[in-house]
């Protein structure tokens, strides 16, 4: 009998992880090391150092002054400790050795009291700097990203770095602060007692060292155990949250019912949880049995350590005194090295992370538009395209094979033509959301590449067939404005009453003032239809030269229908209109339609031209006319099986 298939140990239900030109770097996890962590941290420090010293000033230099003084005055504090042992340990009465070591006794605890506060303070400006940080990284990112050429984001390589900086990077720039500054700190620390030791003696600051270099190298394989396999596991962990929204979002609630699909995707996500949860428990472990030979060959090494320290004490090579604050040296000079072991690997890891953000956002950088230097060239009088070309990244096929058309003021222009024939695409390029491969679309004769591409935005009103419902308000639906930005009342009539959206506004409980999302407390939910005739406010609300609806009727009864397209007739006395439907009895009386086959145009003309050409337009219009008149049959329903 057969074996039944098992999970792929890696990514079961998703593509594995691949070194790209976003990712270099998972090819370096498997030669981590010691020599790997000193080289690239300072780099990483300096980068996240830089991130505070803009989120704020006073709160990176008070934590980083702060932690340097307590470090200093940790030294401070095994001096102490040399006075009140040396006073201790002399020849005398006993009130006379104490009277000796008071004042080395009250030194050591005022600077104990001291360093309490000093580490206080810093602690409680470190803390201040984890959330601002995090802030500022992710303002940078989110203002680069909505800038970006919209073809990123069909980018699959592109789009996952985005989502892996998001998920991890912007989380991680937390820990990175305090750890960078935990690693400044200790370096001060063990500076400061490292030279305590060496001018107590000098075999002391190397047993040092050799008493943490075990548990140091133990900390550093473990983090890179679990970096490399979270690394390994990160489209699965997009998978098993993808898999559980479904689970738990409104939006697929109720086709999650309609068709039973619960136990199916509860099935999917259990498979794909217990691989997480068997992989990490693997990482586990594995980091347990590092950390255990780690500790098991630093505790020899301590006990080497102290074994040398009493050989000292005992040929004579050391003064008692000196020995007992050696040995406390030593404590805290281990201590120090375990917290700094600890900081540099967790350091090491976060801005592994953190890195994530800093390669995305210099990716966005070389992915936003150029900017134009010339302004818009007045209101629009005539916008062409001529010989443009486009192909979607990862896609051999070109969306579009040369197309040419024109709008003039006051037109309705028309696309039309099977689907997948590159209408939108075309339109999403007048509309300045992607830059053509080849060719130019001018507007009043000047190439769009030179003009600010949010002057072009401004002048142009968008309604998209992939239109957004946003959780705001219906006012702000309709506007697209800021929550404390003017809005033009007579516009917003206009729109409402031009889109038959007021109709919709007038059943909300709370009218332009209602949240369109039933997640939040009072929020409301629209049909197909309402959702659209508000999107088509949103296009006739913007004060634009070009108006582009693009299949703007698709979720709209009839007589909706015929308000819309009557509306857009009359839009175009004060602007033109680029028509995008297939709806072909919507376009008779457009000034001129565009026939596109497979991203080029086929034919143009006015409707009664293209009728006697008898070509494309004419085949699609017949067959559409007479499915209506009846002379159509409609295709009969599948037998049952």
């Amino acid at each position: 009998m057969a074996r039944p298939r098992t999970l792929r140990p890696v990514h079961p239900h998703g593509p594995r992880i691949r070194a790209s030109k976003y990712n270099p770097w998972l090819s370096d996890m498997a030669r981590l090391s010691a020599w790997t962590v000193l080289t690239r941290l300072p780099r990483m420090v300096l980068g996240i150092l830089r991130v505070s010293w803009r989120a704020n000033r006073l709160d990176t230099a008070t934590a980083l002054t702060l932690h340097t003084a307590a470090g200093i005055v940790g030294a401070v504090v095994l001096v102490a400790v040399v006075g009140v042992l040396d006073a201790l340990f002399t020849t005398g009465p006993t009130p006379e050795r104490l009277r000796e070591a008071l004042p080395s006794l009250l030194l050591l605890v005022g600077v104990a009291a001291l360093r309490g506060i000093l580490s206080t303070g810093a602690g409680w400006a470190q803390e201040r700097l984890g959330p601002q940080v995090e802030r500022e990284m992710e303002l940078e990112l989110l203002s680069l990203t909505s800038r970006a050429d919209l073809a990123a984001f069909d980018d699959s390589d592109y789009y996952d770095a985005l989502a892996r900086g998001r998920d991890r990077g912007m989380h991680e720039s937390r820990a990175l602060i305090a750890n960078t500054i935990d690693v400044l700190t200790g370096v001060v620390g063990l500076v400061a007692v490292t030279g305590v030791l060496a001018v107590l003696h000098p075999a002391l600051a190397p047993l040092l060292v050799l008493a943490v270099l075990p548990t140091g190298w133990a900390a550093m394989r473990a983090a890179r155990i679990r970096y490399a396999q979270l690394r390994e596991l990160t489209t699965t962990h997009r998978r098993q949250h993808l898999v559980g929204d479904l689970l738990a979002d409104r939006s697929s609630a109720a086709e999650l019912r309609a068709y039973n699909m619960r136990a199916g995707l509860l099935r999917e996500y259990t498979v794909i949880a217990d691989h997480v949860r068997s992989v990490m428990l693997g990482v586990a472990r594995r980091q347990t049995a590092v950390r255990a030979a780690g500790s098991a060959v630093g505790g020899l090494a301590t006990v080497a350590v102290y074994t040398a320290l009493a050989g000292l004490l005992a040929v004579g090579a050391m003064p008692l005194a000196v020995a007992g604050a050696a040995y406390v040296a030593i404590g805290q000079g281990r201590a120090a090295l375990d917290r700094l072991t600890f900081a540099v690997t967790r350091a090491y890891e976060a801005g592994l992370y953190v890195d994530d953000v800093h390669q995305v956002c210099a990716q966005t950088r070389r992915r936003l538009p150029v900017p134009g230097e010339a302004d818009l060239p007045g209101p629009l009088t005539r916008l062409s395209a001529h010989g443009v070309r486009f192909s979607y990244p990862g896609q051999d096929r070109p969306a579009l094979r040369g197309a040419d058309i024109e709008v003039r003021r006051g037109e309705v222009v028309a696309l039309v033509g099977e689907n997948g024939s590159g209408k939108s695409t075309l339109a999403k390029l007048i509309a300045g959301l992607y830059t053509p491969s080849e060719g130019q679309i001018r507007w009043n004769g000047v190439d769009l590449r030179g003009i600010d591409v949010e002057q072009v935005r401004d002048r142009i009103g968008l309604m998209s067939q992939d239109y957004t419902q946003w959780p705001l308000s219906a006012l702000r639906n309709v506007t697209m404005a800021g929550p404390d930005d003017p809005v033009d009342r007579e516009r917003l009539e206009r729109a409402l009453r031009l889109s038959g959206a007021d109709e919709v506004v007038a059943q909300l409980d709370h009218g332009l003032d209602t949240m369109l999302d039933k997640r939040f407390v009072d929020g409301a939910d629209l049909s197909g239809g309402q959702k659209q005739r508000v999107a088509a406010a949103r296009g006739l609300y913007r004060r634009g030269d070009l108006v582009i609806a693009d299949e703007p009727t698709a979720a709209l009864d009839a007589r909706a229908e015929k308000r819309l397209f009557d509306t857009l007739q009359a839009a175009a006395e004060d602007a033109s209109v680029l028509l995008i439907t297939h709806r072909l009895a919507s376009v008779r009386r457009a000034d001129r339609i565009y026939v596109l086959r497979e991203g080029a145009v086929a034919e143009h003309g006015t409707h009664d031209e293209l009728m006697e050409l008898g070509g494309l337009y004419a085949e699609l219009f017949t067959l559409q006319a007479d499915a209506y008149r009846g002379l159509v049959p409609p295709t009969a329903p599948p037998r049952p099986v």
